[in-house]
């Protein structure tokens, strides 16, 4: 397959995008700049998960969130979940 050049201004822009991953309502709230660069979506469904503080003792309750890669490491190309949310004609 064909390696993909993301320019991150162009991932930047897909924060605060609406997606559904998984079936379930999402939406873009970060973008990691790593060697991999990867997007976080939050969940927007009323389920919660108890989020810990910095002393390992749970507060409060946050939306889960879960992390997608935007290239698979060993193709090079966009990754499956990355692709499956069809933003790619958005880069």
């Amino acid at each position: 397959m064909q390696s993909q050049t993301i320019r991150m201004d162009n991932l930047r822009n897909l924060i605060g995008q609406k997606v559904n991953h998984e079936g379930r309502a999402c939406k873009i709230i970060e973008i990691l700049e790593d060697d991999i660069p990867a997007i976080i979506l939050q969940h927007h469904e009323h389920q919660t998960s108890i989020q810990a503080d910095q002393h390992g003792e749970a507060h409060r309750k946050v939306p889960s969130t879960i992390t997608l890669p935007v290239i698979d490491r060993e193709s090079g190309s966009f990754h499956p979940a990355f692709s499956n949310l069809n933003l790619t004609h958005l880069l």
